[in-house]
């Protein structure tokens, strides 16, 4: 019976530190040689890419996801923006954690990701409905965990709505049009926002020598600042040619100057919030940009600007 057991082969379970087995070193092998043979191959511009690539890669990702759930339905654009607010909630309490704070992220979280649906189902009713559920969960939670401040009540429904109820606009205005007009009237708002942010980084990466502000945002600049309020503009003057948006050229500029404010607030905001709690980037799920909540900063208060802009101006109707 010994005689039998020594020729059995040994287990794959081993005791830590124990050296492994010939089998793992020759898988080991096998996948460096794999590695090796792929990175041989690879062109040589694309095996150490420079930041500006890694962030243009993410970014063009992002960006095609993006458009994709816009234009193909209400229900794509709906899951676009519970992931969205979801993960940027998630990001957000990560961050203020760091800073002292003690939120309740599973209400936050369920809360961010409420408000967007409730929109879709009731209208702007809905944001009412998740908000009184939200703080009556947020007061029980309250008064039953003593560990919880009042602090940290307000931070869990601050969260909620700076990500689910700001983003909720871009639900009111992919509805308020049929396809497919309701939803390029959503993509040329992100647009807007996107030019906004990439031409004032790229013109304040090389004409930028005036601080906007310094102690909050460092690497921004006027002159980016102003290049990217232009980009803005110009974005919501070819909006303005959508079927069934009643908007003229004039007052379309002066949305798009209005949303363009509106997106370097919200970027000033975020940046401050990660400054007060010691953070660089939100988060790691965008190499090159950071976090969710880094990419998307600048749409939070544009969607909700952009709804009661266009809303309130007769520009679309409120469905």
């Amino acid at each position: 019976m010994s005689a039998r057991r020594s020729q059995e082969k040994p287990t794959v379970r081993r005791a830590w530190g124990e050296e492994p087995p010939v089998e793992d070193a020759a898988e080991r092998t096998r996948r460096q040689k794999l590695k090796e043979f792929a990175h041989e191959k690879t062109p040589e511009k694309l095996k150490n890419p420079t930041d500006i690539q890694v962030r243009f890669r993410t970014g063009f990702v992002y960006v095609a996801v993006s458009v994709i759930c816009v234009v193909v339905s209400e229900w794509t654009t709906l899951l676009l923006m519970v992931l969205t607010a979801g993960i940027s909630a998630g990001e957000f309490y990560y961050m203020l954690r760091s800073d002292a704070k003690l939120p309740n992220e599973m209400l936050g979280i369920i809360g961010a990701i409420l408000y967007p649906i409730s929109v879709f189902f009731l209208g702007i009713v809905g944001v009412v409905y998740v908000s009184l559920l939200l703080l009556l969960a947020l007061i029980t939670w309250y008064v039953f965990w003593m560990r919880a401040r009042i602090a940290d009540v307000g931070v869990s429904f601050f969260g909620a709505a700076y990500t689910g109820m700001l983003l909720s606009g871009f639900i009111v205005i992919r509805g308020a049009l049929p396809d497919p007009w309701g939803g390029l009237l959503v993509l040329g708002i992100f647009l807007s926002v996107w030019a906004n942010d990439s031409f004032a980084y790229l013109f304040g990466r090389k004409f930028g020598k005036h601080k906007l502000a310094p102690r909050t945002s460092p690497k921004k600049s006027w002159e980016g600042f102003i290049a990217g309020l232009v980009a803005s503009m110009i974005f919501w003057v070819l909006i303005s040619f959508i079927p069934g948006v009643a908007m003229s050229i004039p007052l379309a500029a002066l949305f798009g100057l209005l949303c363009g404010l509106a997106g370097v607030l919200g970027d000033l905001a975020e940046s401050r919030i990660k400054r007060n709690s010691g953070f660089k980037d939100s988060g790691t799920i965008m190499p090159g940009h950071g976090g969710l909540l880094d990419r998307c900063d600048s749409l939070f208060l544009v969607s909700v600007i952009s709804a009661v802009l266009l809303v309130c101006g007769g520009c679309i109707p409120y469905v």
